[in-house]
């Protein structure tokens, strides 16, 4: 099951509180805090829409630049001697270090 639905190339999650009987969610992979909520998935689907456009449309209004989502850099923290054993393997095979995580990360989730 999938509990993320997506708008505008930004994503949000889906939970829901038992407790209160209600639908919510939040954009995820930005550092702003955008919630949303409703009764019902449709509820909550067009909440989240709307927020999306309200963050875009405040940005906007601010002269920020929104934030996106994914910039295709990260830092990862892994042991010594598997990094060395990577840059190694990366070395004798003629690739970076960086297209050799890429390929890695690529068939793991394909």
């Amino acid at each position: 099951m999938k509990n993320t639905m997506s708008y505008k190339d930004y994503y949000g999650s889906v939970e829901f509180s038992d407790e209160d009987n209600l639908f919510f969610g939040r954009l995820i992979g930005i550092n702003d805090t955008i919630l949303y909520e409703g009764d019902n998935v449709k509820d909550l689907r067009k909440n989240f829409q709307e927020a999306v456009e309200d963050y875009l449309e405040i940005c906007k209004e601010m002269g920020k630049e929104p934030e996106k989502m994914y910039k295709g850099t990260f830092n990862v923290r892994i042991a010594p001697n598997l990094h060395r054993e990577l840059a190694v393997y990366s070395a004798t095979h003629g690739m970076t270090l960086n297209s050799t995580v890429e390929e890695a990360i690529r068939s793991y989730i394909s």
